[in-house]
């Protein structure tokens, strides 16, 4: 079995302390030529690595990264990030990684931005963010960089230039992959709708990407012809969002397919059919009331966004910045995962 050499074997090898032996290492206080040379040949030989943790044990340093979410209770997709950020505790915590949760009403725009805006002035080493609001995650961004924090996204977009790294899909791609899957299931000629919920569209990156990505589709692929109608829903006055989606279903009992760009394709799939025929009902992401219809055959396909792993991704890769100095990617692009009533079970963690 391989040894692992310390610095006491090196400095004994040598005949030297073990602080010149450091010095060497980190290239600071006065050493001989001479005996630097001879360190590092001995050091060298016996392919020696600092470990970068017990020196930052040996500090007793504490890493606090903060984290700005939704509200726990605001969506049944963000249910899974939290696991994620458990899971690096028990795998990180003992290091001196502190993770510190903000939570913001994914509603209220003014309310992303003051969270986020205490979460820095609490002076993390790191702040990982879902950015719903794109001009004030921007915002954010700058205050970071500003303050000398490391700022990293997933789920949805921001100006590179402005973040460290970003985890999550390519948006646009997604979009038309979604447009792939009514384009093998739709008649010759068709009507489809793109379907956005309860979100503000002109500051919602991640809507505007996927909208883009799902008409170019059609505009490259013209064999069939198809009429593409976009929708904003927002809940109506006087009326629950299930109403609001129930009108917009009799309105429009016209369409051969919808395509919805969160994780509320379920609202579609409720109340059953307003007309002679089901519509093709395509939307993303594994929560429980989306899985119930796509057994049942009322969602087509949803596209797995897989919130969990970009989480658990974002967070291991500041905290191997801090402990191991690892560099960041820049981008981390994960695959579009389509599912359907047949494979959904082998996705569920």
């Amino acid at each position: 079995m391989k040894k692992n050499y310390t610095i006491k074997d090196i400095a004994r090898i040598v005949g030297v302390s073990k602080g010149t032996v450091d010095r060497v290492i980190h290239q600071r206080g006065r050493v001989s030529q001479e005996t630097a040379e001879k360190v590092k040949a001995v050091m060298a030989q016996f392919e020696y690595r600092p470990n970068p943790i017990a020196k930052r044990l040996k500090k007793n340093t504490i890493y606090n990264i903060s984290i700005l979410l939704p509200q726990k209770n605001s969506d049944p997709y963000w249910l899974p990030c939290f696991a994620a950020i458990e899971q690096v505790e028990r795998e990180y915590g003992h290091f001196g990684i502190k993770l510190n949760r903000y939570y913001f009403d994914p509603e209220v725009t003014a309310s992303f931005l003051s969270v986020g805006l205490e979460a820095i002035a609490s002076k993390p080493v790191a702040f990982l963010m879902v950015p719903l609001f794109f001009r004030e995650a921007e915002i954010i961004a700058e205050k970071c960089k500003e303050t000398n924090i490391k700022v990293a996204t997933f789920n949805n977009y921001v100006n590179q230039s402005k973040v460290d790294f970003f985890i999550g899909q390519d948006l646009y791609q997604s979009g038309r992959v979604a447009a792939s899957l009514f384009y093998i299931l739709i008649k010759e000629k068709a009507n489809l709708a793109i379907l956005h919920i309860d979100e503000s569209f002109q500051n919602a990156s991640h809507m505007q990407e996927k909208e883009r990505g799902f008409i170019d589709y059609f505009e490259i692929n013209k064999s069939k012809e198809v009429k593409i109608h976009i929708h904003h829903l927002k809940k109506e006055d006087g009326f629950s969002i299930e109403e609001t989606i129930t009108n917009f279903k009799r309105k429009n009992a016209y369409l051969d397919g919808i395509f919805v760009t969160t994780s509320k394709a379920y609202l579609l799939a409720n109340g059953g059919r307003v007309s002679s025929t089901k519509p093709i009902l395509v939307g993303y992401d594994l929560v429980e009331k989306n899985i119930a219809h796509l057994k049942e055959g009322n969602i087509s396909f949803l596209i797995h966004q897989d919130p969990k792993k970009q989480v658990y991704l974002s967070l291991t890769s500041l905290v191997e910045y801090f402990l191991f100095d690892n560099p960041f990617r820049k981008q981390l692009l994960l695959p579009i995962d389509i599912i359907n009533a047949e494979n959904y079970s082998y996705y569920l963690a």
